[in-house]
């Protein structure tokens, strides 16, 4: 028989996320795991940095939980815009994942101590949207780390072509590289054949 929360069912989710994006690293270069592939500068390791703040923002500051008695330059309210979104070179990849692994801790001890209708505040919403359930707070983390699993899948494909939800399952149909080639040539012919109408 199989017994489910609602609390474990979320858990359950968020670290599905949390797992499937730190696998996008996984083999990479330094430089790899760095380098910007979107006009926006999205890459992978900025990813993982910006979710170890909102797990340890939402998680933390939101319910009066800080994890930090100083916060890191990147984190605060003076940082420049996208601080949160990639690595410096003096941040390794070690500190990142590290601190993200921390996050997961200290996210997951405050899912422990409180119920999920425990009320918090996120000091960064609109004052009318401030006050917010764990529950609230479980499904609005849930939703955005998948969001960056998946930014994170395409830059990864982008790298080295390394697709897939989770290590051991790519959730792909079968294919070699002439078929992908041929799929992706189909996929084009058919967008050029929509556009002209």
């Amino acid at each position: 028989m199989i017994e489910a929360t609602a609390t474990t069912d979320l858990l359950r989710y968020l670290q599905a996320a949390r797992d499937a994006l730190l696998w996008k690293l996984d083999g990479l270069s330094e430089y790899d795991i760095r380098r910007p592939l979107t006009p926006t500068g999205t890459n992978l390791l900025g990813l993982v940095k910006h979710i170890a703040g909102v797990e340890l923002g939402y998680f933390g500051d939101t319910f009066g939980r800080p994890y930090f008695d100083e916060p890191p330059s990147w984190y605060r309210e003076s940082a420049e815009p996208g601080a949160d979104m990639w690595a410096t070179a003096d941040e390794s990849r070690e500190q990142i994942v590290g601190l993200y692994r921390e996050a997961w801790k200290h996210a997951d001890a405050t899912v422990a101590a409180l119920s999920l209708d425990a009320i918090g505040h996120v000091p960064w919403w609109p004052e009318e949207r401030r006050a917010v359930t764990l529950h609230r707070v479980l499904v609005h983390v849930i939703a955005d780390t998948q969001r960056h699993a998946g930014h994170a899948d395409i830059v990864r494909e982008l790298i080295d072509g390394a697709v897939g939800m989770a290590e051991g399952n790519d959730n792909m149909p079968p294919g070699d590289q002439s078929w992908w080639e041929s799929y992706r040539s189909r996929l084009e012919r058919v967008a050029r054949e929509a556009d002209r109408g």
